[in-house]
C-alpha cells in the first residue's frame, strides 16, 4: 500500500492540518479527490482577518448601489464594502433582496433559453434558480473565461492553492493538460470559489452578491453542499482530461457538470417521489450529451474530444478525424456514429420527461422548456445528418416562441 501526506481544509482547528491518507488504486483516488475537494473551508483566523459588521459598514460609509450602472453595464452592488465577509449572523434584508436582483440580471443576460424557461416559475423558486444559475456561471466563467475573482489571498502562490492544486494534480488521471500558467491560475481561482462555498454553509457570509443570494437558497431549500461542489468539480476535470475514452468516464463528466443542475432544480421545484432524483439525473445527461454533440468543431478547436474514443472507433472514425473535421461529415462512419449517439441521448431525454408528472404543476414549465429545446436542436442534427461543422445548430427565435407556448400550455394547463 501506498501512502501519501495530503492536506485537510477544514476548519475544525481553526487552520490547515495534515493526515495520511492511503492511496490504494483509481477508485480510491476518485474518492480521495472528492474528499479533498470538499474539506475546503474558511479558516477561523481568515474569517477574523477579511470580515466586516454592520456597525462597521456604516461607519465606513458604505453605499449599496442598484445593480445597473449608467451605461446598462451589470455592478456589484456590494462594491464599496471592503471586506468580502459579513461577520454576523443576521444580512440586513434588503441586501439580500439586492444579491437576488443581481443574480437575477446576470441570469437575464447570459442564460439565454434558460432565463425563458426560468421566468414563469413563482417568485421565491425563478429567484433561486437564478442564485443558482448565477453561480454556475461564475464557475464557468473562471474555468472557459478569463474571469478573475476578487478574494484576499487569492493569489497563484499561496501556499494553500499551491497545495490543494498539487493534491489535486497528483491523484487526477491525466495530470495538467493546460499550460502551466493558466492551470495555477485557474485552479487557484476555483480553489478560492470553493472557500466562497464555503460561507453558503457556515456562520458568516460572503459580500460577494451571488454567493449571498446562495446561501439563502441553499437554507431555504435544503440544498447539499455536494451538489454545488461536484458542478465545480466538473469544472476542474477540464483541466485535467480532454479525452474520455467510454461513455462510463464521460458520463460521470456530465453528471457533475450537467446531472447536478437539475438536481438541484428539483430541490428548488420541490418533490415528493424520490424517483425525481433519478430522472433529474437522465435529465442533466440529456442536455449534455446534446451539447457535446452540438459543439464538436468548437471543443476540437480547444483540443477537447467529449465524444466516447471507443465507440468513435467502432464506427472507423479517429482522433485526427475529429480535430480535422472538415471533411467528417462525408465520412460513412460519422452518420451512424450519429445516430447511435442519439438514440442513446433520447433514452435519457424519455427518463427526463418522467420527472414532470412528479413536479407541481408551477415548475413543470421549466424543465419541460428545457427538454424541449434540446430535443428539438437534436432533431436538427439528425435531421442534418449530423452535420455540425457548416454552422452552430440552434433554434431560430420564431421557433424558440411557438415551442414555449407549446409547452407552457401542455405543462401547465393540461394533464400530461
Amino acid at each position: 500500500m501506498v501512502e501519501r501526506q495530503v492536506s485537510d481544509f477544514g476548519i475544525a482547528n481553526g487552520g490547515f492540518r495534515k493526515q495520511v491518507v492511503p492511496l490504494i488504486d483509481s477508485e480510491n483516488e476518485h474518492k480521495r479527490i472528492e474528499l479533498v475537494r470538499a474539506a475546503v473551508d474558511l479558516t477561523k483566523e481568515a474569517t477574523r482577518a477579511i470580515s466586516i459588521t454592520a456597525l462597521e459598514t456604516i461607519r465606513e460609509g458604505a453605499i449599496f448601489m442598484g445593480v445597473i450602472g449608467s451605461r446598462g453595464e451589470l455592478l456589484n452592488p456590494f462594491r464599496y464594502i471592503d471586506a468580502p465577509i459579513w461577520k454576523e449572523s443576521e444580512v440586513p434584508p434588503h441586501m439580500i433582496k439586492t444579491a437576488y436582483e443581481y443574480c437575477e440580471e446576470l441570469t437575464r443576460r447570459e442564460a439565454g433559453n434558460f432565463y425563458h424557461s426560468f421566468k414563469y416559475l413563482p417568485d421565491f423558486e425563478r429567484k433561486a434558480i437564478c442564485a443558482y444559475y448565477a453561480f454556475c456561471r461564475r464557475a464557468d466563467d473562471i474555468a472557459d473565461g478569463d474571469f478573475v475573482d476578487i478574494f484576499p489571498g487569492s493569489s497563484s502562490d499561496d501556499p494553500e492553492s499551491i497545495e490543494y492544486r498539487s493534491v489535486i494534480e497528483n491523484l487526477s488521471k491525466g495530470g495538467a493538460i493546460l499550460d502551466r500558467s493558466s492551470y495555477n491560475d485557474k485552479m487557484s481561482q476555483l480553489f478560492y470559489y470553493r472557500k466562497k462555498l464555503s460561507t453558503a454553509y457556515g456562520d458568516v457570509t460572503s459580500t460577494d452578491p451571488i454567493f449571498m443570494a446562495i446561501k439563502d437558497t441553499v437554507n431555504s431549500f435544503g440544498i447539499p453542499r455536494q451538489l454545488l461542489d461536484d458542478m465545480v468539480s466538473g469544472m476542474e476535470d477540464d483541466f485535467h482530461m480532454n479525452r474520455y475514452h467510454n461513455f462510463e468516464d464521460l458520463y460521470a463528466y456530465c453528471y457533475r457538470v450537467a446531472s447536478t443542475v437539475g438536481l438541484v432544480c428539483i430541490e428548488i421545484y420541490g418533490y415528493d417521489n424520490i424517483k425525481a432524483r433519478e430522472y433529474a439525473e437522465s435529465w442533466g445527461i440529456f442536455m449534455q450529451l446534446v451539447n457535446i454533440l452540438r459543439d464538436v468543431a468548437e471543443d476540437a478547436k480547444r483540443n477537447r474530444i467529449y465524444l466516447p474514443i471507443d465507440d468513435l472507433a467502432k464506427y472507423g472514425i479517429s482522433e485526427d478525424d475529429i480535430l480535422n473535421n472538415d471533411n467528417l461529415v462525408k465520412h460513412p462512419g460519422w452518420k451512424p456514429f450519429v445516430e447511435d449517439y442519439i438514440e442513446r441521448a433520447n433514452s435519457y431525454r424519455d427518463k427526463a420527461f418522467k420527472l414532470l408528472p412528479l413536479l407541481d404543476k408551477s415548475s413543470r414549465y421549466s424543465p419541460a422548456a428545457m427538454a424541449a429545446f434540446y430535443s428539438s436542436i437534436l432533431k436538427k442534427i439528425k435531421k442534418r445528418d449530423g452535420d455540425v461543422f457548416s454552422s452552430r445548430i440552434q433554434l431560430s427565435k420564431t421557433e424558440k416562441i411557438t415551442l414555449a407556448g407549446y409547452v407552457y400550455i401542455r405543462y401547465r394547463f393540461l394533464a400530461i
